[in-house]
């Protein structure tokens, strides 16, 4: 039988497609998504996790960012990782509760003491239990990463105790959990998507809103709310996450290589948060808004009674080991 000699350039081919297909790419561009502009916390851990990668693997594995909800709000975010349409993603718990219900138990208000509680417990073994419970879901946490103690603003009053807070139409994340304990308070708790915050605010649709320091001053909300009351009610985590799609083909060393690069963006909102929790008040109050201070005990006094809801979807156990680690 006569062999056929294949020409040079259709033999090169044939290997380059081969390689193509190989999982060890020669280059690769993963997109990450997140809610928050550039100059964000979130703009802050992801600025750092894409030179972490790319320097880790010596530009193999580049990462292009897509602020301000470009691809979607954070539910379809998390959604699109679940179908590989996105590759990466820096997300608030406010939405991964929806998929992994246990998170949302960071979210219970008055949970933590302050910065430094709430991050040695996120690095503890409970932390790291949450994060493996989102394999179950068909995703990929790498890491924890921070938005800080969510705070109140509002165009209608000064808020400093309880009493001050009834009757406000606030703007919540689509959170079971905070909407649990506004209600309780008296709040007119109203869901909706952050992309659409912005103009309600400036519609009067909604009176305010709850948000860490970190989004009030990047989100330029002084621009739109006349009153920043610092309630400290809820810690707010963020979770670094990839798509099962991007991560299910890596070797053993690339993944340890993107655990690493989420690691690296979780440090950097953290140093985004300290800083922006020492500078952003004066920041706000530069630019006009009244800042007040409020009686946390009373507030915490007042959400006492939701508690056995949450020991009941939780555990109390769980959240008792939360409230009292050290």
């Amino acid at each position: 039988m006569k062999k056929v000699r294949l020409p040079s350039w259709l033999l090169a081919a044939a290997v380059a497609g081969v390689m193509s297909a190989a999982p060890a790419m020669a280059q690769t561009s993963l997109k990450m998504a997140y809610a928050l502009s550039a100059n964000s916390h979130y703009g802050a851990g992801g600025e750092a996790f894409a030179k972490s990668i790319e320097a880790s693997t010596d530009g193999r594995i580049k990462v292009q960012q897509f602020a301000n909800s470009a691809l979607g709000g954070e539910r379809e975010v998390i959604e699109g990782l679940q179908l590989g349409t996105i590759d990466l993603a820096i997300v608030s718990t406010g939405a991964t509760l929806n998929f992994v219900p246990k998170t949302g138990v960071f979210d219970i208000p008055f949970l933590f003491r302050d910065l430094p509680h709430a991050r040695s417990v996120l690095d503890s073994k409970i932390g790291q239990d949450l994060l493996g419970e989102f394999n179950k879901r068909g995703l990929v946490a790498l890491a924890w990463g921070e938005q800080g103690f969510r705070h109140l603003t509002n165009n209608t009053r000064a808020v400093k105790t309880p009493e001050d807070i009834k009757g406000l139409k606030i703007r919540t994340t689509e959170n079971p959990i905070h909407i649990a304990a506004f209600r309780h308070l008296g709040v007119l708790a109203t869901p909706m998507a952050w992309p659409e915050v912005s103009t309600a605010l400036q519609q009067g649709t909604i009176d305010g809103q709850e948000n860490p320091l970190s989004v009030i001053v990047s989100a330029k909300l002084p621009q739109l709310q006349k009153y920043l009351s610092l309630t400290s009610h809820v810690y707010a985590p963020a979770v670094v996450m990839v798509s099962p799609s991007v991560w299910g083909p890596l070797s053993d060393e690339d993944k340890e290589k993107l655990k690493a690069a989420a690691l690296d963006g979780a440090k950097a909102m953290r140093a985004f948060v300290d800083n922006v929790e020492v500078s952003g008040v004066e920041e706000v109050k530069s630019q006009g808004m009244q800042v007040d201070e409020v009686d946390y005990a009373a507030f915490a006094k007042a959400v006492e009674p939701v508690y056995p809801q949450y020991y009941k979807q939780f555990g109390q156990e769980l959240v008792d080991s939360i409230r009292n680690f050290q």
